[in-house]
């Protein structure tokens, strides 16, 4: 792999190191010496026997762009399709540092970009939140991280540096009673088909925006009403039950099914459709302020727990492994923490209370 090459330069001679490296360009250093020729050899060499020359090499010779488009390629090809959400990030990191070769994308770069990416106003004039510039800092580390373990290209993740930005305590939105009925109102009059089913089924069972347009006829089981999500948040399969109004949708959108695979297909029937901008115009019509798609899943969890249902439960329900990410309901039904105190003084001094 190395050669040593005795030269004459002037009146002196010194000595030309090279190693192969397979698949890349030869490297080579010229030293006054023998010794320090070998040195050189030596120490590379054992660099690559430990995978850790190579991806300084590939880090030089590929972008952020050419990770970036080897990552959805390997999502399309895995049949793991990447969220609007994903894809609009991918896209903003693409256009701002793509042109990068990896080996210049340091935590000082990507730290700057984050602040860039903060002074481009949201689609609703809106400063985005540090909740949000953090998703976006966990797209790129994401993809960082598949260039270090898949590709090769790098040897470690830079994002894995960057400070996230401290976030306020969960947010509950959801919809009251009028809000929900209005919300109803106007997404079964959208032109696209597929937003009313889609809004019901996060209603009532609290399944997210990307879980539900992922779903495949395979996964649904209309007689039993009942849909597995294969593709959920923590990676974990997790099972949903349809009823109600959203298995009569999901069951009105089977008859007229544009496609045999996907529930919510878009025109080429390659993934899910695209329902963002029939969703704002909804919300816009039905004139909620400050309530995002994602508010659905925080308005399930809301009317379960003022119909008695536990943390518990509710967790499972949502798919959370632990009970830290429902604590935030736990404020929502003060009747409901009543009746368990008195349920509790009924049981054990016995009578009524109040």
């Amino acid at each position: 792999m190395a050669t040593i090459e005795k030269r004459k330069s002037g009146d002196k001679y010194v000595y030309r190191a090279r190693v192969r490296v397979k698949g890349a360009v030869p490297r080579t250093a010229t030293f006054p010496s023998k010794t320090l020729a070998k040195a050189w050899a030596q120490k590379l060499e054992v660099q690559i026997k430990e995978n850790q020359y190579l991806p300084t090499m590939q880090s030089q010779n590929h972008t952020l762009n050419d990770v970036i488009a080897e990552y959805k390629t390997r999502a399309k090809d895995s049949k793991r399709p990447i969220s609007e959400t994903t894809q609009i990030q991918l896209n903003v990191w693409d256009e701002l540092i793509g042109a990068y070769t990896l080996n210049t994308i340091t935590p000082d770069r990507i730290y700057n970009t984050i602040k860039d990416i903060e002074a481009i106003p949201t689609q609703s004039g809106n400063v985005k939140s540090p909740s949000t510039l953090n998703r976006y800092l966990a797209v790129l580390s994401a993809v960082l991280t598949f260039a270090v373990k898949e590709l090769g290209w790098l040897h470690e993740n830079p994002a894995f540096k960057v400070s996230r930005r401290p976030e306020p305590k969960g947010r509950v939105r959801y919809l009251s009673d009028d809000e929900r009925n209005r919300l109803i109102e106007q997404v079964k009059k959208a032109k696209n088909p597929f937003l009313y089913p889609a809004v019901m089924v996060a209603i009532s069972t609290g399944a997210r925006r990307n879980e539900i347009l992922t779903l495949k006829w395979a996964d649904v089981d209309l007689k039993r009403g009942w849909a597995t999500l294969q593709k959920t948040k923590n990676g974990d399969r997790r099972g949903i039950a349809l009823r109600g109004p959203a298995l009569d949708a999901m069951k009105e959108l089977y008859k007229h099914r544009l496609s045999d695979i996907w529930v919510f297909p878009n025109e080429f029937n390659s993934g899910p459709f695209n329902i963002r901008k029939s969703w704002d115009r909804a919300v816009k019509d039905a004139g909620l302020v400050d309530f995002r798609f994602h508010d659905l899943r925080h308005t399930c969890a809301s009317y379960l727990i003022m119909n008695g249902a536990s943390l518990g439960e509710i967790a499972d329900v949502l798919g959370h492994k632990t009970l830290q990410m429902v604590q935030r309901y736990a404020h929502i039904s003060d009747q409901h923490k009543s009746d368990v105190i008195d349920r509790m003084n009924a049981k054990i001094f016995g009578g009524k209370n109040g």
